[in-house]
């Protein structure tokens, strides 16, 4: 195993922010991240809007921290803390995760894995974090979230369509969207693409 310095492992990380720095992907809004959002590529930034409907995830950081391995110091697209107090580096990659930086994750105490492109772009999640995400700052307005949990308290469950009339203060997909990311209530996301047959759910842990 090669042996680095504190120099060294600050150029990594610095690095790192400056390639992040320059890179704009949208949509811009994050949900769960804890710091200032930083991607390196637009599959990080994917990978991040995943992480945001992911219900198990509780938070995550961008480019987090650095650990040395055969091929040298590596800074992680993410670090995200589960349900249940798993904790993992995450990095978004083409393929396959390279064996040696899992390695190296490991001697230095981290769980790792490397998301594939494939796996981020599976079904229809993705495309359904990225609408919804527009609307991460858009808060739904106290009286709309009472009144569309409380009918969906009474009837179990409504289509999108049907919660139009439920909301008075937002716009209706701006008020579910913001909802689901903060999960107040849950919808399908995998299956297809949100549309007013869509069916809404309170969020059950």
């Amino acid at each position: 195993m090669m042996s680095y310095s504190h120099i060294d492992i600050r150029a990594a990380l610095n690095a790192a922010y400056e390639q992040a720095s320059k890179q704009i992907f949208y949509p811009r809004s994050t949900v769960r991240c804890s710091a200032d959002p930083m991607f390196r590529s637009r599959l990080a930034r994917d990978l991040g809007c995943i992480l945001d409907v992911d219900p198990n995830v509780i938070a995550w950081l961008c480019l987090p921290l650095q650990f040395d391995t055969e091929l040298g110091p590596h800074v992680p697209d993410f670090f995200v803390e589960y349900e249940g107090g798993l904790k993992f580096c995450l990095d978004a990659v083409e393929k396959l995760e390279l064996p040696k930086i899992r390695e190296g994750a490991a001697l230095a105490g981290h769980r790792y894995r490397g998301v594939s492109r494939a796996e981020i772009q599976a079904g229809y999640r993705l495309a359904n974090a990225r609408d919804m995400l527009r609307y991460a700052r858009t808060r739904t307005p106290l009286n709309d979230r009472l009144r569309l949990l409380s009918i969906l308290e009474e009837v179990g469950s409504m289509t999108i369509a049907e919660s139009f009339g439920v909301f008075r203060e937002v716009q209706p997909m701006t008020g579910v969207s913001w909802m689901v990311l903060h999960r107040l209530i849950a919808v399908e996301l995998d299956d297809a693409m949100l549309c007013p047959e869509t069916v809404i759910r309170r969020f059950q842990r």
